[in-house]
Parts: C-alpha cells; sequence; structure tokens
C-alpha cells in the first residue's frame, strides 16, 4: 500500500465519496446487489480533499507517463479532475463528449488536439471499464497517441481488467477497492470481518452469497 493510496481512501471514506454499506445493500440500475456507493464528485466540492486528489493526480502522471503532451477527461465526471490537473501541470487540457454534438461543429473531442499528440485519459472511477475504453477509442481514432488512463479509484474487477489488456491502454489509479476496505476496517467504518464479504463482492458481483457472509 503506498503513500498515495493510503491518503487518498482516508480521504474518499472521510468525505463519503466511497461509502461502505455491507449490510444494507445499495441496488445498482442494473440490479447488482452492491456494498459500495462511490460519488467521486464529492471531491470536489472538500478543498482539502479535492487538493490531495489533484495533486496526486498530477505526481502520477508525471510519474507514469512524463511524455504527456495533453490532458483529456471524461465526460462528465472527468472534466473538473482534468481542468484542475492540468492547471498544476501546465498543460493543455480537452474533454470527450459521450457522443458528437448534434448541433455546431458536431465535435466529440472539445479542445484542440492535433495528430500525434501523446495523451492522458482522466477518469474518476473505473468498474468495467466500458465508458473510458469509448474515450481511448475516439482519442486514437482522432489520431492521439493515448499513453494511458489516470484515474482517482478503481474497483479492479476482473471484466475491466480484461477490457484495459484487450484495448491495449494503461491504467493508473491512485487507490482501488481492497486499499479503500482495508483502511475502512481499520478505522471502523465497517467491521474486520466485512473485508472478505467487500472482496467477495468485487470478485463476483452478480454472485450476492457475499451478503450473508457465505463467502466470507
Amino acid at each position: 500500500m503506498t503513500n498515495i493510496e493510503k491518503t487518498i481512501a482516508k480521504d474518499l471514506l472521510s468525505i463519503k465519496a466511497v461509502f461502505f454499506r455491507p449490510n444494507q445493500p445499495f441496488t445498482w440500475a442494473s440490479g447488482i446487489k452492491s456494498p459500495v456507493y462511490c460519488d467521486n464528485r464529492l471531491t470536489l466540492t472538500a478543498p482539502a480533499v479535492r487538493n490531495d486528489v489533484e495533486n496526486a493526480l498530477a505526481e502520477t502522471i508525471k510519474k507514469e507517463y512524463p511524455e504527456v503532451e495533453v490532458l483529456m477527461g471524461t465526460s462528465t465526471a472527468g472534466i473538473a479532475h482534468a481542468a484542475i490537473t492540468a492547471h498544476i501541470l501546465g498543460l493543455p487540457m480537452g474533454y470527450v463528449r459521450s457522443g458528437a454534438k448534434d448541433h455546431g461543429r458536431g465535435n466529440q473531442i472539445e479542445g484542440r488536439l492535433e495528430k500525434g499528440q501523446k495523451v492522458v485519459v482522466v477518469e474518476d472511477l473505473i468498474s468495467t471499464g466500458g465508458s473510458v475504453i469509448e474515450v481511448v477509442n475516439v482519442l486514437r481514432e482522432a489520431g492521439a497517441e493515448v499513453l494511458g488512463i489516470v484515474s482517482i479509484f478503481t474497483y479492479g474487477m476482473k471484466k475491466g481488467i480484461v477490457r484495459l489488456e484487450e484495448a491495449n491502454v494503461k491504467n493508473v489509479s491512485l487507490t482501488n477497492f481492497d486499499v479503500i476496505a482495508q483502511i475502512a476496517a481499520e478505522e471502523n467504518y465497517i467491521e474486520a470481518e466485512d473485508v472478505a464479504r467487500l472482496i467477495a463482492f468485487r470478485n463476483n458481483p452478480s454472485d450476492e452469497s457475499w451478503i450473508k457472509g457465505e463467502n466470507a
């Protein structure tokens, strides 16, 4: 567990941007029961946490992607983080819409992007990886060289890992599900025995046996 992983995990828990409720699961739109609720947009309204997140994003980008020329945020959650981090790094920034506009110039990529420019995609959360890979593909089709993704938090779900590998795109997250679950137990947000249940959910979200602790 790195210092960044630990700091960001504590930050996200402190403002309930990542909130565990293993005994009263949330229901996703898909119908899956989940012990975790994630809303990293809350970091934007918590200045101290926001400062930690944006500086950690900047530090990670400098370390992992030193050749970067442009940051591109995902729409909509990644836009603010890309903008703030680009300001820290003194880099150009844009974002990718979920679809092309049906008016004006019909842009899907907002901001200037030249063919061959080295881009890092800024995302707030990665679960199955589908939406961020779509962004990567749009940028590649526009002629950008996508160095990789930097995200605040990742579940580390198998489906997401496989998708990223198949798309040949690197992702570096500030923190992850396992670290946050461990910190949550250490700081009494959840019971220690709940960690195994949370990991069981992460490993197979469609299997609800974790709810009764059958996989613990």
